[in-house]
C-alpha cells in the first residue's frame, strides 16, 4: 500500500513542479481514494504488497529522474519519509476503526435522545428542507437538460455541412480529392474539438449553480435545526458536516460526469476525422471506393453520437437531485433512530486521514 500511495503523491509533485505547490488536500484525496479501493478489494493485499514493492520502487525512481530533476533532493526525502508514514497511517486507522465506530454511535444516540422531545418538529423541518431542495433543484435540472439538448443541436448543425462537403468532393477527380482530404480532415477535427469545448463551457455554469444550491440547502437546514439542539450543537454539526461533504462530493461527481460525457462524445466523433486521414494516405485509384461509404455514413454517425450524448447527459440533473434527497432522508432516519451507518464511519476516517496528511506535509 505505502509504495503505491507514495507513487501517487509523487506524481502530484511531478505535476506541481515544486515543494511550494504541494496541496495537502490533493495528497489526502489521492491517499484516501487508495484506502477506499483497498477496503473494497482487500483480498491478498499483504501478498500483493510484497510482490509490488520492488516494481513500485523502480517506478518511483523513474518518476524522480524523469519529472523531478529540479526538486530531486526534496522528492527523495519525501519518498523516504512518506512510505513509513503511509504504513503507520494504515495501521493507526485499522486500530482506531472500532473506536471511531463506537464514538459515532455514542454521539448519534446522545443527539437522538436530546432531540427526542422535538422529534416531530425535527422530522418536519427536514421534510420541509427536502421539499425546498426538490423545488430548488427542478429548474436547474431542467436547465441542464435544456443546455445539453441545445449544445447537441448546435454541434450537429456545425458538423452537418462537412457531410455535404465530402459528398461534393467525391465529384472531383481522384487526385484533387486526395490533395484536399487531409486539410478537410483537420478542419473537421478542429470543429469537433471546438464543439466539445463549447459543450463543456455551456454545462459547467449549471454544475456550479447546482453546487451553490447544495450549500444553501445545508445552511438552511443548519439554521432550522439549531433551536432544537442547543445542548448538542457539536454532535449536530458533525452530522451536518458529513451531510455537506456527501452533497458536495455528489456535486463534484456531477461535474466530472458531464466532463466525461463530453470527452466520450469527442472520442466517438474523432475517429471520423482519423478515417479520412487514413484514406488520404492511400493510393488515389481506390480512394473514391473507400470514401463513398464514409460519405454516406458520416451524417448518420454524427447524429448517432450526438443523440447518445444527449440521452446520457440530459438526465444528470434529475439524478443529482434524487441523490441529494436520499442523503437528507438518510440523515432524518439517523436522527430518528440514533443508529450510525457505514457512511458516518467513513466520513470520520476520511477526516482523520486528511488531518494526518496535512500535519505530515506541514513538517
Amino acid at each position: 500500500m505505502a509504495p503505491k500511495a507514495a507513487a501517487l503523491v509523487l506524481l502530484l509533485l511531478a505535476i506541481s513542479g515544486s515543494r511550494a505547490d504541494v496541496n495537502p488536500d490533493e495528497v489526502a484525496t489521492v491517499i484516501w481514494k487508495y484506502f477506499t479501493e483497498l477496503g473494497s478489494n482487500a483480498k491478498d493485499t499483504a501478498e500483493q504488497l510484497q510482490l509490488q514493492q520492488t516494481e513500485l520502487s523502480k517506478q518511483l525512481n523513474t518518476l524522480l529522474k524523469s519529472n523531478l530533476q529540479t526538486v530531486s533532493a526534496y522528492a527523495e526525502d519525501l519518498q523516504q519519509r512518506l512510505e513509513p508514514f503511509a504504513m503507520e497511517l494504515q495501521a493507526r486507522l485499522a486500530q482506531d476503526s472500532q473506536r471511531l465506530k463506537e464514538q459515532i454511535q455514542r454521539e448519534l444516540q446522545e443527539l437522538q435522545a436530546k432531540l427526542a422531545p422535538y422529534a416531530d418538529q425535527v422530522h418536519e423541518q427536514i421534510g420541509t428542507n427536502i421539499r425546498q431542495l426538490q423545488a430548488r433543484m427542478a429548474p436547474y435540472a431542467e436547465e441542464l437538460r435544456s443546455q445539453v439538448d441545445h449544445s447537441a443541436g448546435e454541434l450537429r448543425r456545425a458538423l452537418e455541412p462537412y457531410a455535404a462537403e465530402l459528398r461534393e468532393r467525391l465529384q472531383d477527380n481522384a487526385e484533387s480529392v486526395q490533395a484536399s482530404l487531409s486539410p478537410y480532415a483537420e478542419r473537421l477535427q478542429r470543429q469537433i474539438d471546438g464543439g466539445v469545448e463549447s459543450v463543456k463551457q455551456r454545462l459547467s455554469p449549471v454544475a456550479d449553480e447546482l453546487k451553490a444550491q447544495v450549500e444553501q440547502s445545508v445552511a438552511e437546514l443548519r439554521r432550522g435545526l439549531s433551536p432544537y439542539a442547543q445542548e448538542v450543537q457539536d454532535r449536530l454539526e458533525r452530522q451536518l458536516q458529513s451531510l455537506s461533504g456527501q452533497m458536495e462530493r455528489a456535486a463534484e461527481e456531477l461535474r466530472a460526469r458531464l466532463a466525461a460525457s463530453s470527452e466520450e462524445l469527442r472520442a466517438q466523433l474523432s475517429p471520423l476525422a482519423q478515417e479520412l486521414r487514413e484514406a488520404a494516405s492511400g493510393d488515389a485509384e481506390s480512394l473514391r471506393q473507400r470514401l463513398q461509404p464514409l460519405a454516406q455514413q458520416l451524417e448518420q454517425r454524427l447524429g448517432q453520437s450526438l443523440e447518445t450524448f444527449r440521452q446520457q447527459a440530459a438526465p444528470f440533473g434529475e439524478t443529482f437531485g434524487q441523490q441529494l434527497v436520499q442523503r437528507l432522508e438518510e440523515m432524518r432516519g439517523k436522527l430518528d433512530s440514533g443508529a450510525a451507518g457505514v457512511e458516518d464511519h467513513l466520513e470520520l476516517l476520511e477526516k482523520e486521514v486528511r488531518d494526518k496528511v496535512a500535519a505530515f506535509l506541514s513538517t
